[in-house]
């Protein structure tokens, strides 16, 4: 019975060859069959092709969309038009909320005017402080910092010698290679300064791992904030910002920041305060000039007031900016500077050196080069009433062809030599014809204690009693700048308040 329940082989394949077969057959019946069925097609139409008339008991295919594929996450690589949109979405600090944040956000919001003029002071600035900080990986919250530090004033200068729109003491500057000489404090530079900022503040974040201490650290001193720490150790107290014993400065320092934090965060409190849109947009860039260039020739090549200008270069404490130095200029007049300056074929300074070769007053000096002896004062950096030796060195009006002024451009500071006054007369009245000569003292507190004083004559000074003292000027004038102080919080003018104590950055 085997025979009946299993198929041979040989069967087998002669039953698949009949079926393809007869499936060859049929399948052209089947084919003609569908052009000329009048049933409707079950698959969806093209969008393409214009619908036949159809009769009242035809059915009617119908595409039904589908629903639209909403985004799962935020792409934050796409291009903010809005700087505040930017910088809200690197916010990466842990938020510190006491009642200081609260205190000082409430202080901010009452002062809506002065928080729209800090925001205007900040426009040049702040697209290229988000750039570094985004580029360094840093938290964008930093940008906010010289809103503390300045109110975004570059000029502004505290009671501790701080400089700035981040504030460096004179030696933080030099310790982050930031150039202070006669010609220049960059300090005050907006480039340089934010480059130093960036790096301190990555310093001492790296030192202590935590950006509330790092905070504290640049503004009391990274010094003063371990000290700090090791003392809440050694008593088994946390070692947080909160925790550390520190000067009420630095206490409310980080509420500061955090308070601005809030506000910017928040679109519809911008909105609500009307805060300036700041565009997403580079401010300015930065090119160099060949040749040495005055501060107003500059202003003229960029179409620009020397105001303005001052603005983005407020580190010059000279009117003439030294060749192969970083000029910086709005964006959109770089290219026409660029070839002003190319085409230019006159002398780009009207400023030249001059030697003093006998003492002289600036008043008389100032007289023989047409000017004022208080511009002259302003550009040297000089007392008006100061009386100069022999030797002294002073930038004067002129033609800028003077080879002299090379030599003075490489000096980082140059020779002020100031002589002492001339003794002064003995005698109130004019001697009278064939009267005894006047005579006058030495010009000294020792003469002036000493009763046994020596006399010389009138009209001339004692061999050897003349004295020379070499004086380099420290307190450098500020190319439109004033000697203001650090700002409050929501200072807004410029000028700027101190601060409630000096700063002591290691």
């Amino acid at each position: 019975m085997q025979h009946r329940n299993t198929l041979s082989p040989l069967l087998k394949l002669r039953q698949a060859s009949l079926t393809i077969a007869l499936s060859l057959l049929i399948a052209p019946a089947f084919a003609q069959l569908g052009e000329q069925s009048t049933f409707p097609s079950l698959s969806m139409p093209s969008l393409l092709e214009v619908p036949a008339a159809r009769s009242d008991d035809t059915l009617t295919v119908q595409e039904i969309q589908g629903a639209p594929q909403l985004p799962v996450s935020i792409d934050l690589t796409v291009r903010e038009n809005n700087l505040w949109d930017r910088i809200r979405n690197g916010f990466a600090m842990t938020d510190l909320n006491d009642d200081l944040v609260l205190h000082y956000q409430q202080w901010y919001q009452n002062r809506p005017d002065a928080l729209r003029r800090m925001v205007e002071r900040s426009r040049p600035y702040l697209h290229h402080i988000v750039e570094e900080l985004e580029a360094r990986g840093m938290p964008t919250e930093l940008a906010l910092l010289p809103m503390v530090e300045s109110s975004f004033n570059p000029n502004a200068y505290s009671r501790a010698h701080a400089s700035g729109l981040w504030q460096f003491i004179p030696a933080t500057g030099k310790r982050f290679n930031l150039e202070q000489n006669w010609w220049r404090d960059e300090r005050r530079d907006i480039v340089a300064s934010t480059n130093a900022a960036l790096d301190y503040l990555q310093t001492i974040y790296d030192m202590h791992g935590d950006w509330h201490l790092a905070l504290a650290s640049y503004n009391w001193g990274e010094g003063a904030v371990k000290r700090a720490i090791v003392k809440n150790e050694s008593r088994g107290l946390p070692t947080d910002y909160p925790s550390l014993n520190m000067p009420n400065e630095t206490r409310h320092y980080v509420p500061k920041l955090q308070a601005l934090k809030n506000i910017f965060g928040n679109a519809a409190l911008i909105s609500r305060l009307g805060l300036p849109f700041i565009s997403n947009e580079p401010y300015f860039a930065t090119l160099e000039s060949p040749r040495p260039i005055d501060v107003k020739t500059a202003a003229h090549l960029a179409n620009m007031s020397v105001e303005e200008f001052q603005r983005l270069n407020p580190s010059h404490n000279r009117p003439i900016i030294k060749a192969d130095t970083p000029v910086v200029i709005p964006a959109d007049k770089v290219d026409s500077f660029r070839s002003k300056l190319h085409d230019s074929r006159v002398p780009l300074t009207q400023w030249q050196a001059y030697t003093v070769t006998s003492a002289e007053r600036l008043e008389q000096i100032a007289a023989r080069f047409n000017t004022s002896a208080g511009e002259l004062a302003r550009v040297n950096g000089l007392s008006e009433k100061v009386r100069l030796g022999a030797g002294s060195t002073l930038l004067v009006p002129g033609d800028g062809s003077a080879s002299g002024l090379t030599s003075l451009l490489n000096a980082a500071t140059p020779q002020h030599i100031i002589e002492p006054e001339r003794a002064a007369r003995a005698c109130g009245k004019s001697a009278k014809r064939g009267a005894k000569p006047c005579v006058v003292r030495e010009n000294t507190a020792a003469a002036k204690s000493s009763a046994t004083s020596k006399r010389i004559t009138a009209g001339g000074d004692k061999p050897g009693a003349k004295t020379v003292a070499k004086s380099i000027d420290k307190a450098q004038p500020r190319t439109g700048g004033n000697k203001s102080s650090a700002a409050k919080p929501g200072t807004a003018t410029g000028k700027q308040t101190s601060k409630t104590a000096p700063k002591k950055r290691n």
